[in-house]
């Protein structure tokens, strides 16, 4: 089944690919059709989820023994994966993107390798797949050819290169160390002697994929410029192949307090600097966007967590995955309904009441799969300090990065509300699935959960206590974002750029707007520091040319040369003047 599950979305890329070799109606028929059912690629991969064991299926003949298995980590994620890119790629045909059959290719390309991420069992698989996956996501950030896209995708390569290189640099000292086998390179890195090197190399490597600052730069670029089913995987689910990284080598069973420590201060700076930003744009992609950045940082938290606090590892993992399937299914769900939204036949009142289910989930609210998922963070994390906090524990900072999150989805919610939409026929099946995957999550999430206890803790649905604690946040800032909505709208703000902002205040990349701004200036200064070279260089020459006389004479002298007849007599008395030579001193002999 392994087989299928990773051949089948492959063969249909290979189809669309022949497709090029058929006549012109023929391959447009194949393509339409290719594209139209491209979701029945992740058909055989659910399957696999469902029924196959955990047990590890290795190939001995293909890149020095590939194997795969299904773990507590691997099958959650694989499951998220399937829905999410599943529902993608039923979206593509409708999404009003130019080449819709090369951006399923694409969608089916990423689906393997993050697969296959999700899913490797041995350093090289993951590596290979990681890299596939990374490579392969720049199409999906290019596909429209615009020059935001194509901008986008030189800042996504630079990012995805600097990271591809600390990945590589970090497996070779793992597999240096005997770390192969995933199982084995976590322990791999704890016993090597280059274990500062390895966790920092994973850390950075890792964390350019998940987003976290300051390495997120790219994340603002690539959402509003891919297609919108590019965007809902690329926050989704490829963004988790950074935390399944950092999972499974990292050396969660050993004191890191300063790795650790260190990894949570960047975490709560995304968590909570991603927040501005974002309330500074008016494209509801960018703004998802950022609100990825600040749920990346909340999850990168545990991270430092278990690297910090060795007793609470098992917890601050579970916590992860349970979390990062919650916020695939839930952002994806977003994403999708920005689709649904400009384009589909829906009123506007369905549509927005699935979306503030899923908005409500990222937040954490009751009765939601985000109810779960952060009440077991929160737990998870215990007691554990972290030294700014002023004495609070990490348990009691992180509803405020809900708080973060619920202002951050009110600026969506109200961009979404001014957007213009165009009403289309669209698969009646295809939006009955959106609105499943709106609201499956709270049951899928919090069986999850409930499967991994006692390491994973679950929150009682009814307790009062409970409720009042996950529901802060939410209240809170609906009371802020609706103070803030009334002042917007007083005379006094009427012109203000920041009660009505236009994402040109911070621009979407926020610090890598920066960097251009200052290399363009260097360059500029650069250009006019070899401009006044030029004009000193001008200055010597003219100071060392030989007078306008000689020089004249000099080039009557060249042309005089030039002509034939000239050539030729000076030629001729030179070979007479050789010959005399010679009969001369053969004279003499």
């Amino acid at each position: 089944m392994w087989w299928i599950a990773a051949g089948w979305p492959l063969l249909l890329v290979a189809v669309l690919m022949a497709s090029g070799l058929l006549p012109r109606d023929a391959a447009e028929r194949l393509r339409d059709r290719g594209s139209r059912f491209g979701w029945v690629a992740v058909v055989p991969a659910g399957i696999l989820c469902a029924t196959a064991g955990s047990e590890t299926v290795t190939v001995p003949w293909m890149l020095f023994g590939t194997s795969v298995a299904l773990d507590a980590i691997a099958r959650p994620l694989l499951a998220m994966a399937v829905v999410l890119y599943g529902l993608a790629l039923a979206f593509i045909p409708r999404s009003g993107t130019e080449r819709p059959a090369l951006l399923s290719g694409l969608v089916m390309v990423c689906f393997v390798a993050n697969a296959g991420v999700f899913a490797a069992a041995d350093l090289i698989t993951f590596y290979l797949c990681f890299t596939v996956m990374s490579f392969a996501g720049y199409g999906l950030v290019v596909h429209s050819g615009s020059r935001p896209a194509r901008r986008a995708g030189r800042i996504y390569l630079v990012m995805t290169v600097l990271g591809e290189g600390a990945v590589l640099s970090a497996m070779v000292l793992i597999a240096r160390a005997g770390g192969l086998r995933l199982g084995e390179s976590a322990a791999a890195v704890a016993g090597s002697p280059d274990r500062d090197l390895i966790i920092g190399l994973l850390l950075l490597g890792f964390g350019v994929k998940a987003g976290t600052v300051p390495l997120h730069v790219w994340l603002p670029l690539a959402h509003p410029a891919a297609p919108t089913p590019a965007s809902a995987v690329l926050s989704g689910a490829m963004i988790k192949a950074g935390l399944v990284g950092w999972l499974r080598f990292l050396p969660f069973g050993e004191s890191e307090i300063g790795w650790g420590t260190a990894f949570m201060a960047l975490a709560l700076l995304g968590g909570f600097l991603a927040v501005p930003a974002g309330l500074l744009q008016d494209d509801p992609k960018v703004v998802l966007a950022y609100s990825s950045i600040s749920q990346m940082g909340f999850l990168a938290v545990l991270i430092g967590v278990a690297l910090a606090v060795p007793e609470a590892a098992g917890a601050c993992t579970i916590a992860a995955v349970v979390y990062a399937v919650h916020h695939g299914l839930a952002k994806g769900v977003l994403f999708l309904g920005v689709q649904m939204w400009d384009v589909e036949r829906w009123r506007r009142w369905p549509v927005a009441v699935l979306m503030a289910v899923a908005g409500l989930s990222i937040i954490g609210a009751p009765l939601t799969g985000g109810y779960v998922a952060k009440y077991g963070a929160k737990e998870a994390v215990g007691a554990a300090m972290f030294p700014a906090t002023g004495g609070a524990s990490l348990a009691e900072v992180l509803p405020w990065v809900g708080l973060g999150s619920t202002l951050l989805l009110a600026r969506f919610a109200v961009v979404m509300w001014r957007r213009d939409r165009a009403p289309s026929p669209t698969p009646i099946t295809r939006d009955i699935a959106w609105a499943i995957v709106a609201v499956a999550p709270v049951g899928a999430v919090g069986w999850l959960a409930s499967s991994h206890e006692p390491l994973s803790t679950t929150p009682d649905w009814f307790d009062p206590g409970t409720w009042v604690a996950q529901s802060w946040p939410l209240l809170v800032g609906l009371v802020l974002a609706v103070g803030a909505a009334r002042i917007a709208r007083g005379p006094r703000w009427k012109d203000s750029r920041i009660a009505h902002p236009h994402g040109d205040i911070v621009p979407p990349g926020d610090v890598v707007t920066l960097e251009e701004r200052l290399v363009s200036r260097a360059g500029v200064g650069l250009r006019a520091a070899l401009h006044r070279l030029e004009g000193l260089a001008t200055d010597i020459r003219a100071r060392l040319t030989p007078p306008v006389s000689l020089v004249a004479a000099v080039a009557r002298a060249q042309r005089s040369f030039s002509a034939w007849e000239v050539s030729g007599t000076v030629l001729l008395v030179l070979i007479a003047a050789a010959l005399g030579w010679a009969a001369v001193n053969g004279g003499g002999a």
